[in-house]
């Protein structure tokens, strides 16, 4: 659905992205982890023609330069790690938001789109929330109604960067779940985490991110290894396993292993 080759990003002189490649697969969640700085939010933003990049991004064989910003906008919808709401719109409203490419400015919601409204709001946790002003939510609840909005796009693509950043245990669960029933329905998600849990239980793949390079690629089990962990991100992980799959509690510092 997307792909990517030596895809590379300089920023104020500086290469952020360096040679990346990737291809993201309809039905599949893949997860891009590493360390603050590694170059996960500046990959989906350059993944969305969004930053100037060198190398090549397709999007279903279509050069993503090549297409207008409504085309962009009908195949991925991004949901930024940055969560600004800046006009008081009703929850409902700014939902409806995600539906623009496809209706514009003037058209009136049809059935579809009050129904995709409707689902999203569902997925997310923000139904009883619809008539509320977005802007006097908690950060929780508006990462939430915002994440709705990128799902009422209905693209085929969707690329989430941090969405469980900030939110309680059970709204990461929803959020997962929620971005798990895409992947069901066919969509090709990239999803950028910190929780390495989350990553290990919920993702197909993960792509590891180290000074804007690969690390290392593959499923879970594969990428997540002690040895790994520890020289991606510099800490002792304690690894488990239950019916669910993957567990990780990251424990100390690798470099102060030996000193407790």
């Amino acid at each position: 659905m997307i792909e990517a080759e030596n895809l590379s990003v300089a920023l104020s002189g500086r290469r952020v992205v360096n040679g990346i490649g990737l291809k993201l697969e309809p039905g599949t969640i893949t997860g891009v982890l590493g360390p603050n700085g590694a170059g996960k939010s500046t990959l989906m933003r350059a993944l969305t023609g969004q930053l100037a990049s060198s190398g090549r991004i397709a999007v279903d064989g279509r050069d993503i330069a090549q297409l207008s910003y409504v085309e962009r906008a009908r195949l991925i919808a991004h949901l930024p790690q940055a969560r600004i709401i800046s006009w008081p719109l009703t929850v409902r409203d700014l939902v409806g938001l995600g539906r623009m490419p496809w209706q514009g400015m003037s058209r009136a919601f049809s059935d579809r789109d009050r129904a995709l409204c409707a689902e999203a709001m569902a997925m997310m946790d923000v139904t009883d929330l619809a008539g509320r002003p977005a802007t006097e939510l908690s950060g929780g609840e508006q990462a939430r109604v915002l994440a709705a909005r990128a799902i009422a796009q209905d693209t085929p693509v969707l690329l989430a960067d941090e969405p469980a950043s900030g939110l309680d245990p059970a709204h990461q669960m929803t959020m997962m779940a929620g971005l798990r029933k895409l992947a069901v329905k066919g969509r090709a998600l990239l999803v950028s985490l910190h929780d390495l849990t989350l990553a290990a239980r919920w993702c197909d793949r993960i792509l590891l991110m180290k000074e804007g390079r690969l690390a290392a690629e593959g499923t879970p089990a594969d990428v997540l290894t002690p040895e790994r962990l520890g020289e991606v991100f510099g800490i002792v992980a304690h690894i488990d396993h239950d019916a669910g799959g993957m567990i990780l509690a990251p424990v100390a510092l690798a470099n102060r292993e030996a000193g407790g």
